[in-house]
């Protein structure tokens, strides 16, 4: 479903302007969550997955954070972003979180 993993930071370089669903991990450790601990701290969808990449990146620019996205079209992308969160909470106890 995920291509490669990069850099936040360069998202706008790499994220499609379609409708499409983006992953933000730490690039390096691991959060607690309340059944273990991920790397995992964001799922998103939207119209333009370029734009929210580069929105998330300017909102973010001191971390060291790695982003993907999905590969080809997603027929419905809050629906897969549910789907995903859904998932890790049942997995760690919680949704993802962005720290800071």
């Amino acid at each position: 479903r995920f291509g490669l993993w990069y850099p936040l930071a360069d998202a706008g370089d790499h994220t499609p302007t379609a409708e499409n669903v983006v992953q933000v991990r730490l690039a390096h450790g691991l959060l607690d969550y309340p059944r273990g601990k991920s790397a995992m701290v964001h799922y998103q969808a939207a119209a333009d997955l370029r734009a929210a990449a580069r929105a998330l990146a300017a909102a973010h620019p001191d971390v060291t954070w790695l982003c993907r996205h999905t590969e080809g079209e997603v027929a419905d992308p809050a629906a897969l972003v549910a789907e995903l969160v859904r998932g890790f909470e049942a997995r760690f106890g919680a949704p993802p979180t962005m720290p800071g």
